[in-house]
């Protein structure tokens, strides 16, 4: 880390948001190119990401990979350059533990994405964060409260930057309502739904239902949200989950794995204690349609209401190849600007990873602390209000649908 104008990065993850690589071809999603790595290339080229490294667990892949990347990546967007050091060696079948040795090789100061399954992420924040690395998580953070309030002392005692990647929190949309729900007075209701197509459970089927499920993998999205907009308004006190199942069986998940589960959680305001209820929604045996995620929720206050439907932004395509299409390119741009280049650094995808990055330097740089960060970004002191809801959710469903009470922070 001698330059501290540029931060080294290991990515771990070279799935589908990390490379836009699944199955040895290009994800059958909105992300065949992924998220993680692209803006991770342009940021190198413009000059502030030094090395760059990405760990896997299966070292064979790693030619695919990298041949990917150049023909999807590097021979579409004019300058960028998609060459990286990756882990573990290519002739290493298989090495679960793989991110240790590439964890190892960086310098304190560095910084590591985690977009891995969800039972990974403590195990690989808590070994960066002792290392001195800044951590940035995909959501939800971990599976249970008890590990979220590892790894924010563990932040704490080792003076890193950790930040769940709740992209939402960056739509230009989702950002302006929550500044406008903040203006509603006292919580009423609150309805989110959120889903993706049953063929992504290709994708998933190697951890759907096994280690996570789709609560945890959705739900999350709408619940920080919902948390980061009554923040010092109104608190959750209970939680009771429902669920369906069936079809994700048939995809090749293992038995009992649910198809969509819906949380219904108890708010209470704080200044009049008046009560409120939140119902969250998600699903992954959503039919392929017009979008790949159908996202939206509605929420009442005592002085008003707000309804978003976060899929469908009035932008249209219709095309022999991929029929009718409703496109967000607020999320990530793909489409290259007028000389040939990269141009998604405004989009909400793009800019919940660079926040963090820019955020990362600054602290390398010594001008800011990782507590200053603290109700800027979703940090993980930040957000444990998040894992508790999703924790008591699942031990709702393993136990009759019964209501948990949360603890109170």
């Amino acid at each position: 880390m001698a330059d501290k104008a540029k931060l080294d990065v290991l990515m771990c993850g070279t799935g589908e948001y990390t490379t836009g690589y699944v199955h040895g071809s290009a994800a059958d999603s909105d992300k065949k190119i992924g998220v993680v790595g692209l803006v991770m290339f342009d940021m190198r080229q413009r000059g502030h990401i030094g090395r760059l490294a990405m760990v896997g667990t299966t070292g064979s892949k790693n030619q695919g990979i990298r041949e990917h990347l150049k023909a999807k990546i590097e021979a579409v967007y004019r300058g960028l350059d998609t060459s990286l050091e990756i882990y573990p060696p290519d002739d290493v079948d298989r090495d679960i533990a793989a991110y240790k040795a590439a964890i190892d090789s960086m310098a304190p100061g560095g910084a590591v994405t985690i977009f891995t399954p969800d039972d990974t992420h403590f195990e690989i924040a808590a070994y960066a964060i002792q290392h001195r690395l800044h951590v940035l998580i995909a959501k939800p953070a971990v599976k249970t409260l008890k590990e979220h309030q590892i790894l924010a002392d563990l932040a704490a005692e080792h003076n890193v930057l950790c930040v769940i990647e709740f992209h939402k929190r960056f739509d230009p949309i989702y950002s302006d309502a929550r500044e406008r729900i903040r203006a509603l007075g006292d919580f009423s209701y609150f309805d989110a739904y959120m889903s993706q197509p049953k063929h992504q459970l290709q994708t998933f089927k190697s951890w759907a239902g096994k280690s996570s499920d789709i609560s945890y993998y959705l739900n999350s999205h709408h619940i920080d949200l919902h948390v980061w907009s009554l923040k010092g308004i109104a608190y959750p006190f209970r939680v009771m989950a429902s669920s369906a199942a069936g079809v994700a069986e048939s995809q090749g998940c293992v038995a009992g794995t649910e198809d969509t589960i819906t949380l219904i959680v108890q708010w209470k305001n704080i200044a009049s204690g008046s009560p409120g209820t939140a119902i969250y929604t998600s699903s992954w045996i959503a039919p392929k349609a017009e979008v790949h995620s159908q996202q939206r929720f509605f929420y009442m206050g005592h002085k008003g209401e707000v309804r978003i439907d976060q899929a469908h932004r009035g932008y249209e395509l219709a095309t022999d190849a991929g029929g009718y299409a409703s496109v967000n390119p607020l999320f990530m741009r793909y489409t290259p600007d007028g000389a040939g280049r990269y141009a998604g650094q405004l989009g909400y995808g793009h800019r919940s990873i660079e926040e963090w990055a820019q955020a990362c330097i600054r602290l390398n740089q010594g001008t800011t602390q990782p507590s200053d960060y603290d109700g800027v970004l979703s940090t993980i002191a930040d957000t444990r209000v998040v894992t508790a809801i999703l924790e008591a959710g699942r031990q709702s469903l393993d136990n009759g649908s019964c209501w948990v009470d949360l603890p109170q922070f």
